[in-house]
């Protein structure tokens, strides 16, 4: 047994080498991406694919770096966190208790998503996926949190567990293979992370041999960065050593004949923790799969890894330093002059170190010729031109244009032009924005499957409801029938709430907002003035939210078997908006509906229309 281990840990390890090895080139690009993304731009990659600086060639050399590559992925980034989808869960069937399972799972991804703080994790994914292409979600069931069912008789509490989910970047991944599209097409995966000796401990509860394990941190470095006389300072990704620490490997391996249900191997160190099958059924159709997802910008052709825009844009990137440096050395050139000195003529020493200021006296020999300046040149307007070329490049390629700094343009076009360009420039983005939206439709199944694995118990679930009351709803794995997940709402990454604005007011103007009357109801009002972001603007609207409310509490009171009756204070209008939209989305679309509900919301739809009859008569 104890050689048995030995040899899954030597080829574990041996493998995880060859990985390594393999992955070399891509690591090598994503340092220099992040190096260019922080502003140490004159670096390059060497022999052996290491990430070098680039010494100064002359000490009046100009090194600025004039970062454009940072804003253009900060704009990227602020139009892709607009990404908010909101989603629900399509029931597997017509049935009604198909329908409320679907609810309940619609829930468990809203406070799910409150609790990890989903949001932030998308942030934190895209901002790797921006500057090194590709990033992963992990997703995992930990049963240290959730509530405490129970004690053992130390006193140690069971949790009933929840599930984790935590961003992974590149770094940390290894693919059997480079050459595979995606995950689905891997055999296996590892996920390699370093540890301290005392936090392999406390997670795993083993004593490992501490060595000195090598890490990528960011450092603040003064470089040879900067102008003439002038020192630059920049932050660059370094290699630096973590003491007392263990390399932690968990490796994946896909069901297959020898292993039906997959395996799952830990390795701290030299030392074999767990050696079994995979232990979450996270496919389709109750499956084992990876627990990863992956995201990336942009997808190259025969490879697992994305393709980062800061890849495209550094040699324009280069190319920018280089002619604006350029330039202002001839600027140099220019204001500081070139003195030609006869050979003899004056002290050398104390013209190199003082050189001609303003009031100075200069001595040179008799009948030598007196120092004077070399004829001077004015600056080319090939720089000019260079330089406006590049910058344009750089919005080309990146898809970040903006078209509001075009003042030239955008005087010259009409509102419709405007729009076009604005989508076109917004499309560039798409690629990007479909891998992270099917990223977190992913995600999103995958809570569902380990719910409905892990959640044996009846677990209690607070949430506040559409009705804007507090929801509290006991649900069991097996109450999730569904993990067919969609997007409720198509949030695109373009629409802004002045975007939003403006097309209500254009249907405002056309009248497509109001009834058969002309009129705005009520009920369109709230929602007019939700969408707008005044929220409830007054008092009317707050009463139309009250009576909205109310007939949704009514739909679930007679679903629960209640005989309602129609109140006096009751705006039949809107009661009966709800009541028709309630049977006609929860009530009709079962094949065999309940006979006792349908009657008794139709007898209350009846008695809103008499209501109503007797009003109209009155008049």
């Amino acid at each position: 047994m104890k050689k048995n281990k030995e040899n899954v840990v030597k080829e574990t390890l041996d493998d995880y080498a060859r990985r390594v090895k393999e992955r070399k080139p891509f690591d090598s690009q994503w340092q220099l991406n992040m190096n260019f993304y922080m502003g140490n731009q004159y670096c390059d990659v060497g022999y052996g694919g290491a990430v070098r600086e680039v010494d100064r060639e002359y000490f009046w050399q100009e090194r600025e770096v004039f970062n454009h590559i940072a804003p253009i992925i900060d704009i990227r980034l602020s139009k892709l966190s607009k990404i908010k989808p909101k989603m629900m869960v399509c029931p597997a069937t017509n049935e009604e208790q198909d329908i409320y399972t679907a609810k309940v799972g619609k829930k468990v991804l809203d406070v799910v998503g409150n609790k990890v703080g989903i949001m932030s994790k998308i942030n934190q994914a895209t901002k790797w996926s921006e500057i090194c292409g590709t990033s992963f979600y992990k997703i995992s069931w930990n049963s240290n949190l959730g509530q405490i069912v129970a004690l053992e008789e130390d006193g140690k509490k069971i949790k009933s567990g929840e599930v984790d989910i935590s961003v992974c970047s590149p770094f940390e991944i290894y693919p059997d293979s480079a050459t595979h599209e995606s995950l689905q097409e891997c055999q296996s995966i590892i996920h390699a992370r370093v540890y301290s000796v005392s936090q392999i401990k406390h997670i795993y509860g083993v004593d490992v041999e501490g060595k000195d394990v090598n890490v990528y941190c960011l450092d603040g470095v003064s470089s040879s960065l900067g102008g003439l006389g002038i020192l630059g300072h920049s932050t660059k990704l370094v290699e630096t050593t973590r003491t007392n620490s263990a390399v932690v490997l968990e490796k994946y391996v896909k069901p297959n004949a020898e292993y039906p249900n997959g395996r799952f191997i830990i390795i701290a160190g030299q030392t074999l923790i767990y050696d079994g099958e995979l232990p979450y059924l996270n496919g389709v159709d109750g499956k084992r799969e990876f627990p990863f997802v992956r995201q990336i910008c942009n997808e190259e052709v025969g490879n697992f890894w994305g393709v980062s825009m800061i890849n495209r844009l550094i040699p324009i990137q280069r190319a920018y330093n280089a002619v604006k440096n350029r330039k202002h050395e001839y600027i140099n050139r220019l204001t500081l002059g070139v003195l030609a000195v006869e050979d003899g003529s004056v002290d050398i020493d104390n013209l190199e170190e003082e050189g001609l200021a303003p009031g100075k006296i200069l001595v040179y020999r008799q009948g030598a010729t007196a120092p004077k300046f070399m004829g001077g040149e004015t600056l080319p307007t090939d720089f000019e031109k260079e330089e406006e070329r590049l910058l344009q490049e750089f919005y080309t390629l990146s898809g970040t244009s903006e078209i509001g700094s075009m003042d030239s343009v955008s005087a010259s076009l009409s509102g419709v032009a405007l729009e076009l360009l604005i989508d076109e420039n917004e499309t560039r983005l798409k690629f990007t924005t479909d891998s992270i939206k099917n990223a977190i439709k992913t995600v999103a199944k995958q809570i569902l499957r380990l719910y409905k694995q892990y959640a044996i118990l009846p677990r209690l679930l607070k949430i506040v409801g559409d009705d804007g009351k507090l929801d509290v709803i006991y649900f069991k794995g097996s109450d999730l029938s569904s993990d067919d997940v969609q997007f409720d709402t198509e949030n695109e990454s373009n629409e802004t709430l002045s975007q939003r604005r403006n097309m209500i007011f254009q249907l405002l103007d056309k009248n497509l907002l109001c009834d058969e009357e002309g009129k705005i109801s009520n009920s369109m009002k709230a929602k007019i003035m939700d969408n707008i972001g005044f929220g409830s603007w007054d008092n009317s609207v707050d009463l139309t939210d009250l009576h909205i409310k109310n007939a949704d509490q009514e739909n679930k009171d007679m679903f629960d078997g209640k005989q309602l009756h129609v109140k006096e204070i009751d705006d039949d209008n809107l009661h009966l908006t709800q009541h028709i939209a309630y049977m006609l989305k929860v009530i009709y679309p079962c094949d065999e509906p309940n006979k006792k509900v349908e009657e008794a919301i139709l007898k209350h739809i009846a008695e809103h229309k008499e209501k109503l009859k007797k009003a109209s008569a009155e008049k």
